[in-house]
């Protein structure tokens, strides 16, 4: 009887968020050290520029591939000589369904790319090893507060925008 009485799902319930990774792959790497042996007979004092940001684009329903990108330039602060370019692009493939606007931004900006990096760093960290420099283990990247800053940013523009319109009346 307990049976009976249980109704059974409707299609007008809420839909359980999902996200599973479909696949993850190494979309392009690149690794330059132009100055080869010379930057060797330098004293060793690193000048490091990282960069990091991230794409996502819908390839079919609930289907969606994020790219992170990670350039790591590195130059010698004496001479100024590029030591190294290493750029990666470390993507995925996801299935993501059951989130809202706000909460599908935040899972293709900062959970998807939360999953990448561990990769992507340890792409990084192989290739500076291949070109026989000391190691470079980058550090684990908050990608939840970089989507905070993002939406302050985008806030702080429109109020901007706002009261710049507000004053041309």
């Amino acid at each position: 009887m307990a049976e009976e009485n249980q109704t059974p799902a409707t299609a007008t319930e809420e839909q359980q968020a999902v996200l599973q990774i479909q696949r993850i792959y190494v979309k392009d790497i690149s690794f330059e050290a132009p100055n080869l042996p010379h930057v060797f007979q330098q004293e060793w004092k690193p000048k490091l520029n990282f960069d990091l940001s991230t794409e996502a684009k819908q390839l079919g329903e609930d289907l969606y591939e994020v790219v992170l990108n990670i350039s790591v330039e590195t130059t010698l602060e004496d001479s100024g000589d590029l030591a190294f370019l290493c750029e990666v692009k470390q993507a995925g493939v996801f299935t993501i369904s059951g989130l809202e606007d706000m909460q599908m931004a935040h899972c293709l900006t900062s959970q998807c790319p939360n999953m990448l990096f561990p990769y992507a760093r340890e792409l990084v960290s192989n290739l500076v090893n291949r070109g026989t420099f000391p190691a470079l283990n980058l550090s684990p990247v908050n990608f939840d507060a970089l989507f905070m800053e993002f939406l302050q940013r985008q806030e702080q523009e429109s109020q901007n925008a706002e009261s710049s319109t507000e004053v041309q009346h």
